[in-house]
């Protein structure tokens, strides 16, 4: 009752009804405790209270009519200020309700983490991803809410980043603990020695320290969820192809083998004395499918997801991810260091193939059943079954054989290369000459009425051709046999074609590579051999330019598109040629350096004995350079010929103005002398230049001398100054921009007055002037 009365006390608004409704409750509670109070009499108190509430509610309700009253009054004139606080009290419920879904996105994110951190603890590493992965796509739902951003989600972000990265790390201890790799160091990591060094280790059951530890597929399914899976596997992969499978390859005495311990398989090696220089295919297929074997028993069948509702789309082991990610180059290193080397060389031993081919069909057989391969994975025994190759084997080793029988033989017999040189070869068809025919027809009805558009300027036509100069008929019997090579080549299947295209770049290859070798001493100490070589090597380099182009048409489809070209080899035929004529070079400049080293550095000319030995190292020098001109005549292209001897003439005319601007005193007499020995060098020098048989024709060489040889001009203002007086320096120096200010600089002109005059004022005067 009394709860009854302080309810009503404190009613400031009540509807009418509601009123009268609780004052009938009251009165039926009033009857009640009557009922009470003459059934139990410990009541009475309690019954004289309710008789005063009521009393009071009497009171109440004519305040409660006279409050209806005012509301009625009130409701009309406050409606529309009711429909306004509705509008605003909507509108806040929107907002309130996006508060709420981005506040549960926010619980659920802490909740993931926290189920992350308890997952993780208990090493239950699947479920603990699981929630990484719920909370990351929490925070990716946040993030997306345009005009909504916060700056906890940074901070949340942090957070996520943090704990992803804690989760890989002990998924990486946990890793490390099931694989352990045993590797040699690193600079050893190519050589069988290395190999015998290396092992793998397999967890097979957990330590002690965890007895109830995770098991392989819960590490990996966990870094699957991350999405680190395909790194984790790349690594591992690389470490398999590189100290296990490509050894097992590579190296015929190294054997794979297994030992079981307590709680670890180790995977090592052990070497024996192999039979062959190379394995056979059957033997290298029966190790790797050994290491297969160990692999996918402790190590990779396992399933990388959560089962699924449809059973059949979580069938993917980490096999056959790992079959993906080593298979092509382990293939690779297969067909080219096992298969290669089984291919028969003729075809009496064709028939004995087959077992290759049949080892090679159970290998990727085997490698399927383990799911280390799809079905379609037969890029191996495709090649393995591509036998087309083997019937050109015999050719394309004849073809090898002739070519090193003509690099072998000797240099000198010689013949002459003119612009009109062709080699003898048959005379291809047109591409396509069928169907270009009606075109050609064409175009001679309607040459009379064609427009000549061309340059009335045209180029000579032997401007991109080799220039005269001799070879030796062993090379261009060389280019012959490429020739003729392509040229079946052409009329073969698409297998042969392709190697016999790849025989004829051998060839090249070859040549570079043995000529150099065994011609060595030859081309070190014959001036003409060298010669010869240098032409040899262009001759090539200038075939190699179009020789691909010209078959281009006509080789198979395959080698159509752009592989048959020879252009990459031409820098290295260049270089090769210059190499060895270079070297020629330094040692003739070694050689008239040497002759004029006994010239007594033309001091003291006026000494006969001095004077005898300079003119006989001038001599010595000018016989030098006519004998190379004679054994060089006819044999280099003019304009190589020129450039190389002017080189070796100006060698000698700068080291003897460099020895005669470098004396202290020139006597008269001495001076005389010098000028004599000078002007021997400029008379007979130009007579070296006779690059041509005819000597009629190698006058104008003879006088482009300034042309082939630098210090030419400087030789011979030397030569003025040696008979000059004082005014004819001072006249031929005109203040720096003189004849001899462009060939000396001021303090060798300086020293050389000094040398030659005496300490005088018209000296000093002269000097004076030179600057």
């Amino acid at each position: 009752g009394s709860l009854v009365a302080a309810v009503l006390a404190h009613s400031g608004r009540l509807d009418k009804e509601d009123l009268g409704t609780r004052i009938g409750r009251l009165s039926r509670r009033g009857e009640v405790c009557n009922v009470i109070n003459k059934k139990y009499n410990e009541f009475l108190p309690s019954l004289q209270s309710a008789e005063d509430l009521v009393a009071q509610v009497e009171g109440l309700a004519s305040n409660i009519d006279l409050l209806k009253a005012g509301i009625e009054n009130e409701v009309q004139r406050d409606l529309n200020v009711a429909v306004a606080e509705f509008t605003e009290l909507k509108q806040q419920l929107e907002r309130d309700t996006l508060v709420l879904s981005v506040l549960k996105k926010l619980q659920e994110f802490d909740a993931a983490i926290k189920d992350y951190n308890t997952a993780l603890l208990e090493k239950n590493y699947v479920a603990a991803a699981q929630q990484l992965e719920k909370a990351r796509s929490n925070l990716r739902t946040l993030q997306c809410r345009k005009g909504f951003e916060l700056k906890i989600l940074k901070a949340l972000g942090t957070e996520l980043t943090v704990q992803t990265q804690n989760m890989l790390y002990h998924l990486g201890e946990e890793w490390q603990k099931l694989v352990v790799w045993k590797l040699p160091p690193s600079k050893e990591s190519s050589s069988l020695e290395s190999a015998m060094h290396s092992e793998l280790h397999l967890r097979t059951v957990p330590s002690k320290e965890e007895i109830a530890g995770p098991p392989v597929a819960s590490v990996l399914q966990a870094f699957a969820v991350l999405g680190e899976l395909h790194t984790k596997l790349k690594i591992f992969g690389q470490l398999l192809l590189k100290y296990i499978l490509k050894p097992l390859i590579l190296y015929p005495s190294l054997q794979p083998l297994t030992e079981e311990q307590s709680d670890v398989l180790i995977l090592h090696f052990k070497s024996e004395e192999p039979n062959l220089d190379h394995s056979s295919p059957m033997e290298v297929f029966d190790k790797i499918k050994l290491v297969f074997t160990v692999l996918h028993k402790y190590l990779l069948n396992v399933p990388l997801e959560q089962p699924a509702e449809d059973k059949k789309d979580c069938s993917v082991t980490l096999a056959e991810l790992l079959g993906d990610t080593i298979w092509e180059e382990l293939s690779d290193c297969l067909i080219q260091n096992c298969l290669v080397n089984s291919i028969p060389t003729n075809s009496s031993k064709l028939e004995q193939y087959i077992e290759v081919i049949k080892s090679t069909e159970e290998f990727e057989s085997a490698l399927k059943n383990m799911q280390f391969l799809k079905g379609d994975a037969t890029d191996l025994l495709k090649y393995a079954r591509n036998v087309n190759s083997h019937f050109a084997n015999k050719k394309c080793q004849d073809v090898i054989v002739a070519a090193r029988n003509l690099m072998t033989s000797e240099i000198h017999n010689t013949v002459k290369i003119t612009p009109d040189s062709c080699v003898a070869l048959p005379k291809l068809p047109d591409p396509g000459a069928g169907d270009h025919l009606e075109t050609k027809k064409t175009s001679k009805l309607s040459h009379n009425d064609m427009v000549n558009l061309e340059n009335k300027t045209k180029l000579s036509q032997y401007t991109f051709s080799l220039p005269t100069c001799r070879i030796s008929s062993s090379v261009e019997k060389l280019m012959e046999l490429a020739y003729q090579t392509l040229l079946e080549a052409t009329a073969s299947t698409d297998q042969c074609c392709i190697q016999l295209f790849y025989s004829v770049r051998n060839i090249f290859q070859l040549f570079y590579d043995v000529v150099p070798t065994y011609h060595k001493e030859n081309l070190q100490k014959l001036p003409q051999l060298a010669a010869i070589h240098h032409n040899n090597c262009m001759y090539i380099a200038h075939h190699l330019l179009t020789l691909g182009h010209q078959f281009r048409y006509r080789l198979t489809n395959i080698l159509c598109d752009g592989a048959a070209t020879f252009v990459d080899l031409v820098p290295g035929f260049r270089r090769l040629g210059m190499e060895c004529f270079l070297a020629q070079m330094r040692v003739q400049k070694g050689e008239i350096l040497e002759r004029l080293s006994s010239a007594r550095n033309f001091s003291n000319m006026d000494d006969e004995e001095n004077y005898c030995a300079a003119n006989k190292a001038i001599r010595q020098v000018l016989h030098q350079l006519k004998r190379l001109g004679k054994v060089w005549q006819d044999v280099l292209p003019v304009n190589v010929y020129c450039k190389a001897m002017g080189t070796l003439l100006n060698t000698a005319l700068t080291e003897i103005v460099t020895r005669i601007a470098a004396l202290e005193d020139i006597s008269a007499e001495d001076a005389d002398r010098l000028y004599s020995l000078c002007r021997t060098m400029v008379e007979e020098g130009p007579k070296v230049f006779t690059p041509l048989p005819e000597d009629e024709k190698n006058k104008k060489y003879q006088e482009e001398v300034p042309v082939y040889v630098q210090k030419w001009m400087t030789f011979k203002e030397l030569m003025i100054i040696l008979q000059a007086n004082l005014q004819e320096i001072v006249d031929q120096w005109a203040d720096g921009k003189g004849p001899l200010a462009a060939e000396f600089s001021a303090a060798e002109v300086k020293s050389l007055i000094r040398a030659l005059f005496q300490n005088t004022e018209r000296r000093a005067a002269a000097l004076a002037k030179i600057k």
